[in-house]
C-alpha cells in the first residue's frame, strides 16, 4: 500500500460522512427508526425499512419516503413525510467510526490540532458527532448549518473559522474529505493541503471535481497518509 507523505502540517481537519464513518450506515439506521415510527401509525403492506434500503441502494436519495408511501398506497404523504424526515434526522444513530479513522484520530492526537467541518441539517449532524464520540477527540467542530444552508460547502467561512481559531493558515492546514464535487474548492482557494479519501462504499465515490476543486492527493484509507509537523 503506497503512502502519501505530507510535511509542515499543523492542523488536520476532517469531513465526517464517508470520511470518518460510512454514511450508508446512518441512512439505514434512520430508515429503521422511521419504519418503527411508521408501523405504529399506518398499516404497512411491505417491510418499510427493507424497501427504503432498496430505494437508497438504487440511487434514490431525495424522495425515499414519498416513494415508499406511494408504493404502499398511502394517501397521507403530505402529513407523514415531514414527520418521517424529522424522525430520520433526530433519531439516535447506530453508527461507528471506520477502523482506519479511529486509528488516525488516535495516531494524530497530541501531535496535530484536529478539527471537523461538515454540512447537513444541524440537529442531524450533531447526532452523528455525539454517536461517534467525536467531541472528546477533536478540538474544533464546525457544523456549517449553524449559520444556514448558504454557508454549506463550498462556502469558505468554516475554513476561515478554523484558521482564526488556531492562528494557522494555508499549507499548515490539511482537509481530508470524500466528496470531490464540493469539498476541496474552498480549502484549495485558501491554500490548504487536500486529500480525498475515496472509499469503495462511499456514496460519492464516483463524484468528479469541478475545475479548481481537485484534491491534491487521493487515498483509499487514512492509513496511507503520513504526516509530519
Amino acid at each position: 500500500m503506497s503512502t502519501i507523505p505530507l510535511s509542515g502540517i499543523a492542523v488536520v481537519v476532517f469531513d465526517v460522512d464517508d470520511t470518518l464513518y460510512p454514511e450508508r450506515s446512518f441512512a439505514f439506521s434512520g430508515f429503521a427508526a422511521v419504519a418503527d415510527w411508521l408501523r405504529s401509525r399506518v398499516a404497512c403492506s411491505i417491510d418499510p425499512a427493507a424497501r427504503m434500503r432498496e430505494l437508497f441502494e438504487a440511487g434514490e436519495r431525495g424522495h425515499v419516503f414519498d416513494r415508499l408511501l406511494a408504493e404502499m398506497g398511502c394517501d397521507e404523504a403530505e402529513v407523514l413525510v415531514p414527520a418521517m424526515i424529522e424522525r430520520y434526522r433526530s433519531h439516535t444513530p447506530a453508527i461507528k467510526l471506520y477502523d482506519d479513522a479511529d486509528a488516525a484520530l488516535g495516531r494524530w492526537a497530541g501531535s496535530f490540532r484536529l478539527g471537523l467541518i461538515s454540512d447537513g441539517p444541524l440537529d442531524m449532524q450533531q447526532g452523528k458527532i455525539e454517536a461517534l464520540g467525536l467531541p472528546g477527540r477533536v478540538g474544533r467542530i464546525i457544523l456549517s448549518d449553524q449559520w444556514g444552508r448558504s454557508f454549506w460547502k463550498p462556502h469558505p467561512r468554516p475554513y476561515l473559522e478554523i484558521e482564526a481559531a488556531w492562528g494557522l493558515r494555508g499549507q499548515r492546514c490539511l482537509y481530508i474529505a470524500d466528496n470531490s464535487e464540493k469539498d476541496f474548492i474552498a480549502p484549495r482557494q485558501l491554500g490548504w493541503r487536500t486529500v480525498r479519501v475515496r472509499r469503495s462504499d462511499g456514496i460519492y465515490a464516483q463524484a468528479l471535481p469541478p475545475p479548481g476543486g481537485e484534491p491534491e492527493y487521493e487515498v483509499s484509507l487514512l492509513d496511507q497518509i503520513e504526516l509530519t509537523y
